[in-house]
């Protein structure tokens, strides 16, 4: 800290440093290892205890656990500050305490000193104490630094009066900031009710409504259905075929087709009744579903990685709202030799650590076995629909996992899962809606955001206008700063509420 710089000083106010205002204090921790020191009136905090300003305590010690200790007892109306574990926070002592090793107290005269005028500024100055902070494992603040942390004293009437006005703004931006942070939860209950709703049928009208307004036909879900195992039992003959003829072989009549075990169907004798027109099906029975691969080991070879392929991992899955777009880690040719090459539009699963987070590749990419790949190229809204439908399984499927010390959900469960299905026409119809209130709900959430950190600025801009003398009017007749200054070092010989104990004294009185 720079002992000479002062900051400008508004009119009548008076330019100094945290030690030539404040007798700064240490604390300390008195010894664990006896459980009366434990047991007495006097609050002992830690920064853990410290929150937006004010302090909570949790235990208390003895006056015998304060004399033999290096803590010290400070009057209320003081100011901690913490200096290391948790650096920066600052709060008001509402009574009589003491405090650990990580923080230092700011004793005040109220009579000289506004308590809340040295924390709002103290809050103000600790946000620079992470730049000069220093330690080996712990960063943090020496005493000396502290007391060379510029402080600017105003008349004490005007201390008064820019509290007040810090109190009433800050107020109002908190209920601002609530209130937008309401929005913000109002919306991600919104989005969990339009996805519901999709779901059910209920958020657009059902193909087989429209079909009975309109006085035409439609094909039900379990027409298309029929198609998808026709179309799926028709790949299987001609790969079985083309295998058979490889090794010039004849497929024996009839016989070869018997060999086919088309994907299970789901058990619906507990399952709600779909809306008209829809049907239940299982992930298998529609597409393609299978875990990701990543074979050898260990995982982190260099020899993987580094590549043209991206490789997606949970993280990524997660962080994903609706579609995959980034990816941090790439598969050499040796990594794709041991993965496999998914294609863009394939569903991602997490399997582990995130049960049941779920992304849309945008790209060509590899996965690990954590994450279980769906893929249906012939139908991309499906899989849309299957991915919006997945969000609102995900805490059903967090009861499948098994209570081990990383829950995880394995392939056959994702593979007996019930997925309801809309009729070709009626998922277009139900994506394309959930994209355009999803597209307003995250034009609102941003607007609300901004707004919130808009408020927090503010807050910040108050602060600073409060210490440059520009938040209220000063009053000539309020005594000048140097004056109340001078005061203040007259007093500094007196106790102020504290008898703090030298190195020396602490030494004699832990060994008697």
């Amino acid at each position: 800290m720079n002992r000479n710089y002062r900051p400008p000083e508004p009119a009548g106010w008076k330019a100094a440093t945290v030690g030539e205002i404040f007798r700064v204090v240490g604390g300390g921790t008195p010894s664990t290892s006896e459980p009366r020191f434990w047991q007495g009136p006097t609050p002992w905090v830690t920064s853990a205890d410290i929150e937006d300003g004010r302090i909570f305590p949790k235990r208390a010690v003895s006056p015998e656990a304060i004399d033999r200790s290096a803590t010290n007892l400070v009057p209320a109306g003081s100011v901690v500050v913490v200096t290391r574990v948790g650096l920066g926070k600052v709060g008001i002592a509402e009574s009589d305490l003491c405090f650990s090793q990580d923080c230092q107290g700011l004793l005040c005269d109220s009579a000289y000193l506004e308590p809340r005028f040295v924390l709002y500024q103290m809050s103000r100055a600790v946000s620079g104490f992470v730049a000069i902070a220093r330690g080996t494992t712990i960063n943090g603040v020496t005493k000396e630094q502290l007391r060379d942390t510029p402080f600017v004293l105003a008349p004490r009437n005007e201390q008064t009066r820019i509290v007040e006005a810090i109190e009433s703004y800050s107020t109002r931006l908190d209920g601002a900031v609530a209130t937008l942070e309401r929005v913000k939860a109002n919306l991600k209950r919104y989005r969990a009710s339009v996805l519901k709703a999709a779901v059910e049928g209920r958020l657009v009208p059902t193909e087989a409504e429209l079909a009975r307004k309109e006085g035409r036909e439609y094909e039900p879900a379990s027409v298309l259905l029929d198609r998808v195992l026709r179309e799926r039992r028709s790949r299987w003959e001609e790969a079985e075929l083309a295998r058979l003829a490889a090794k010039g072989r004849e497929p024996k009549v009839d016989r070869w087709e018997e060999k086919y075990a088309g994907p299970a169907g789901p058990d619906t004798s507990q399952l709600p009744e779909l809306p008209q027109g829809w049907c239940w099906v299982t992930l298998p029975q529609v597409g393609e579903l299978d875990r990701g691969t990543s074979k050898h080991r260990p995982r982190n070879d260099a020899r993987l990685l580094g590549g043209p392929y991206p490789f997606i991992q949970t993280g990524e899955v997660r962080q994903a709202d609706g579609h995959i777009e980034n990816y941090e880690t790439t598969y050499s040719e040796f990594g794709l030799h041991q993965s496999r090459l998914w294609p863009a539009g394939t569903l991602c699963i997490t399997i582990a650590a995130n049960i049941a987070e779920t992304g849309i590749l945008k790209f060509d990419a590899c996965f690990p076995d954590s994450v279980v790949g769906f893929s249906c190229p012939e139908r991309p809204i499906l899989v849309r629909f299957v991915e919006f439908f997945l969000r609102t399984a995900r805490e059903r499927l967090h009861r499948y996992a098994p209570a081990t010390a990383q829950k995880n959900i394995n392939l056959k469960t994702l593979s007996s899962l019930a997925v309801p299905m809309p009729p070709e026409a009626e998922q277009a119809r139900i994506v394309a809606e959930i994209d355009r209130l999803f597209s307003v709900v995250r034009t609102t959430g941003a607007v609300a955001s901004d707004n919130v950190a808009r408020c927090r600025r503010l807050h910040q801009s108050i602060l600073n206008w409060a210490f440059e003398g520009k938040l209220v009017d000063q009053s000539p007749s309020d005594e000048p700063a140097s004056v109340l200054l001078d005061r203040i070092k007259s007093e500094r010989g007196k106790s102020m509420g504290v008898n703090q104990k030298t190195p020396r004294e602490r030494t004699n009185r832990k060994t008697t």
